[in-house]
């Protein structure tokens, strides 16, 4: 840590890994990155459960200058908290899927406990003036019950995942309750301008709220910075990932197994809200509108399996292997088979090959704050034979991706049209599109993010 910078204290619900050569998303890959850079603490679930569950004593890993101290839960916890309000209301709330959100009081109640709990262990090992830099959908109360124990340092908030519109946003029943308890934040992060819109929509129309200068807003008492802070990645890292052994092996590979026939992949967890249902049927009607493609496309969907306890994601993953049968079973030949899925993961390495071999990469989401994947597909280009992006209107990315071929995932036909343009593509407009997705995710680091952030943060109160 430079010699008079304050401490970064990161908070987020899974810890680690340091380093970026795993299988970590988007989250654990930028603060891996602040934190390696800065060096500080890293606070979180420790992953585990035990009958003491938040009581239990801390463990703490040090490596360099990072210190990651961990807590359990208990098993009660850990469903109320993490599986009940956590992922059965907010999540999909946030996406705008109230058809798939729960709200019960039970899980409402274990959420909040846990915030509390969280802010309780970590409060003594914090001091006013370090930065607190609090992440994602988790957390949402745990500024609030930070200043509560006392704490009266610069506590700042980032959410990663969209924030719904206000209309929709009000059907959680403590709605009010926890934009509230966001004011404790001195600075309220979001990917998208969009988002930022209906957070202070909601302080405005639903707290009686004022906008003042400077991206703030003030209720009550509280004046609080909502800002756009997009998430970047570390693109020469990715690009060197790409030409890695590891990489040239999945690459080669993908290769041989497609031969002369041109390659889409898909890459995300298996999630309702990365429109995978959709994005099948969208290839399926690519196949039906231009049978030249058939025998000619494959297309591979890599989708680790996500919160599998869950009913929407079984059912979810029902759906998907069955469309993918009936898609197979409808075109295949004997020497060709269309569509491939996988619900293992891969390093990042072994992505960053996989997207190289491919002539089309698909990020066709619901909904989504940001994805990273339609940025790591673009650092990981052969520049002698780039590939295309056909990316959702509804991810976060489209702002600074405006060359990709940009889709309503809703639409089969749509997503099919692109594809088919994507598969005729000449060169030409190929390496022009993606010369200009390279320049604006080169231009956007994550360390770019976590500066402007924490920037931010430090600034925060000072007119």
């Amino acid at each position: 840590m430079a010699e008079g910078q304050r401490r970064l204290v990161a908070v987020s619900n899974r810890v680690g890994p340091l380093n970026d050569e795993g299988k970590a998303g988007g989250l654990a890959v930028g603060l891996s990155d602040a934190l390696r850079r800065r060096g500080g603490l890293w606070f979180g679930w420790s992953g585990e459960t035990s009958d003491e569950g938040t009581f239990k004593e801390a463990q703490t890993q040090v490596q360099g200058e990072v210190s990651m101290t961990t807590i359990d839960m208990t098993e009660e916890e850990l469903e109320g908290f993490y599986y009940g309000y956590a992922n059965r209301s907010l999540w999909p709330l946030l996406h705008y899927r109230l058809d798939l959100a729960h709200f019960d009081r039970q899980s409402e109640r274990a959420y909040r406990s846990v915030n509390q709990r969280f802010a309780a262990r970590l409060a003594p090992l914090i001091e006013d003036e370090d930065l607190v830099w609090v992440h994602d959908y988790h957390f949402f109360f745990l500024g609030s019950e930070l200043r509560q124990s006392g704490f009266k340092g610069k506590i700042g908030f980032f959410l990663h995942i969209p924030f719904c519109p206000p209309e929709i946003f009000t059907a959680l029943p403590a709605s009010h309750d926890l934009v509230r308890a966001m004011l404790a934040y001195d600075v309220v992060g979001f990917q998208t301008d969009t988002d930022r819109r209906n957070f202070v929509g909601f302080c405005l129309r639903e707290l009686g709220g004022e906008k003042l200068e400077g991206h703030r807003v003030r209720v009550g008492d509280r004046v609080v910075r909502a800002d756009t802070f997009p998430i970047g990645i570390d693109a020469p890292g990715f690009e060197r990932f790409a030409v890695s052994p590891e990489a040239s092996e999945h690459e080669e590979m993908l290769r041989e197994i497609a031969g002369d026939r041109l390659q889409i992949v898909g890459v995300d967890r298996m999630d309702y809200s990365k429109g995978l249902v959709e994005r099948f049927r969208g290839f399926e009607r690519l196949l039906e509108d231009y049978p030249e493609n058939r025998g000619k496309v494959q297309f591979l969907q890599v989708a680790p399996l996500s919160r599998s306890e869950l009913d929407a994601y079984v059912e979810l993953r029902r759906e998907l292997e069955e469309l993918a049968g009936h898609i197979n079973g409808r075109f295949a030949t004997l020497d060709w088979t269309p569509i491939q899925i996988m619900t293992r993961g891969f390093t990042r390495r072994a992505l960053a090959g996989i997207y190289r071999a491919a002539r089309v990469c698909l990020v066709t989401p619901l909904r989504d704050g940001m994805n990273l994947v339609a940025k790591e597909f673009v650092a990981a280009q052969d520049p002698d034979d780039p590939g295309v992006l056909v990316l959702s209107r509804f991810a976060g990315a489209r702002a600074e991706l405006p060359d990709a071929l940009i889709v309503n995932p809703y639409s089969t036909d749509d997503v099919a049209r692109a594809l088919q343009r994507a598969l005729t593509m000449p060169f030409d407009e190929r390496d022009r599109r993606w010369r200009a997705m390279r320049e604006a995710v080169f231009a956007g680091p994550s360390s770019n993010w976590c500066d402007a952030f924490l920037g931010a943060l430090e600034n925060s109160g000072v007119d």
